[in-house]
């Protein structure tokens, strides 16, 4: 009986190869897999601040458009990021009166920011401004 005994024990006193070799394997794929998924995220988190940095770009022109006088188109670029802005009066039909000056213009601003491989915001808003009093609400050329 003590030549069994010394038989098993050295096998059960360690791990096989086998065991050895798919622990590795094991092991690594988890490292793989949680590597990818750190570098995705970092991905997107690049990629968030760079919309959240257009955004805040597209905000900034739109609001320096306080009271538009004119109907007007213009661009820039700021950094890695370059921005169209379009000025154009609304048509409110509703608000003429025949015989009555118009006091009242509606504008539309559309700001578009681009950058990277064809990555864009965009934003719109309407202002209302106080016309001169002189003249009649001309309506835009289409």
């Amino acid at each position: 009986m003590s030549a069994r005994t010394s038989e098993r024990r050295p096998r059960e006193a360690g791990f096989t190869l086998l065991e050895v070799l798919v622990a590795l394997v094991i092991l690594g794929l988890a490292i793989v897999v949680s590597i990818q998924g750190f570098a995705s995220g970092l991905r997107l988190l690049k990629l968030s601040g760079e919309h959240q940095e257009a955004m805040l770009l597209a905000d900034l022109k739109a609001r320096e458009i306080a009271a538009p006088t004119e109907p007007g188109r213009d661009t820039g670029t700021e950094g890695p990021f370059t921005w169209e802005r379009e000025v154009k009066q609304v048509v409110t039909p509703d608000l003429e009166v025949d015989g009555r000056v118009g006091r009242w213009r509606q504008w539309e601003v559309d700001v578009h920011v681009r950058w990277g491989d064809h990555r864009q915001v965009s934003v719109a808003t309407l202002r209302t401004v106080a016309g001169d009093g002189d003249t009649k609400l001309t309506r835009p050329r289409p």
